[in-house]
């Protein structure tokens, strides 16, 4: 299966809750009047895209359908095709070398609360990583729980990457220190830190983020790189949250959206982008090792919306 297959079949339900809405609007309805728009804005907001990101789509739809003469709902498609990808902040889309590093190493710190597919997202994008022909290293920072430690060593295992952890409760910082120390000293290309998957509203945990980043700084003052927030795109509105709280304690570089297969609301991809003004850079669009894909609007919005 090709990658735009896959994220079309990722994408399904989401798919299904807004075409077929719409689809079934056109055909109940030839004009593109008052009435069609406020069936529209309801078909967006019940898809989770969100108030403000919905407000400001149907308010560019009205002024193109009086500026471009526009009349028949058949002709809306391609209207409200631009409208969506306009909705993402620029940077969504628009890397042109995925997984290339141009530092050495190229640290990524990868954040989130329990449960959000933390831990598979960091083994897909070490797979990622070592398949651009990359060496990497992850450093297992989530000491608070063991099982972490071995969900990880498991994903390792399966991306063909090393993995430095220490004992089940030790510093987390101590695990940082010696990953970037192993990382600097035997030369990896990629430096991937996990972190406890702390809930977005424990203020110690929350700091302890901001000592791990200022561990790295000491030993390379430029990185990280990368910080990514994973996101579970089913839990909708508190997703807008976690990326608020989050970006407080330490500065995000990027979402990664998991879990866009389980989900007729898939919407929230495009308030959380538009709202927060941070890029996605990746989605989750299944359970395989190859199934992290690098976010682009035009496949998005082209899965979401063809037939």
């Amino acid at each position: 299966m090709g990658l735009f297959d896959k994220l079309k079949q990722g994408l399904k339900k989401t798919h299904e809750n807004i075409f077929n809405k719409i689809d079934k609007l056109v055909n109940a309805k030839s004009d593109i009047d008052d009435d069609f728009l406020d069936n529209l804005e309801e078909i967006l907001l019940s898809s989770d895209v969100g108030v403000n990101t919905t407000e400001k789509i149907i308010k560019n739809l009205k002024e193109r359908v009086k500026e471009e003469k526009y009349e028949r709902t058949d002709q809306l498609q391609a209207i409200l095709r631009d409208e969506l990808k306009k909705a993402f902040v620029s940077g969504n889309g628009e890397v042109k070398e995925p997984f290339k590093v141009d530092k050495k190493p190229y640290v990524i710190i990868v954040i989130g609360v329990n449960g959000v597919g933390k831990t598979t997202s960091i083994g897909k994008l070490a797979y990622n990583y070592k398949n651009a022909g990359y060496s990497v290293l992850i450093g297992a920072a989530d000491t608070f729980r063991a099982a972490a430690n071995e969900q990880l060593e498991t994903w390792a295992k399966r991306s063909g990457t090393e993995i430095i952890q220490l004992a089940h409760g030790s510093d987390p910082s101590a695990v940082v220190y010696n990953t970037i120390q192993s990382g600097i000293a035997k030369g990896y290309d990629v430096v991937i830190i996990d972190t406890a998957g702390r809930l977005h509203t424990k203020v110690n945990l929350m700091e302890e983020l901001s000592k791990i980043n200022r561990v790295i700084q000491k030993q390379l003052p430029d990185a990280p790189h990368e910080v990514l927030l994973v996101l579970d795109a089913t839990t909708g509105q508190n997703g807008m949250t976690q990326a608020r709280e989050f970006s407080n304690s330490i500065p995000l570089t990027g979402l990664v959206l998991t879990k866009l297969d389980g989900t007729a609301k898939g919407g929230i991809v495009l308030k959380i982008s538009s709202e927060m003004k941070i890029p996605v850079r990746y989605i989750g669009v299944g359970e395989q090792i190859d199934d992290l894909q690098v976010f682009d609007k035009e496949s998005f919005v082209h899965a979401l919306l063809e037939d």
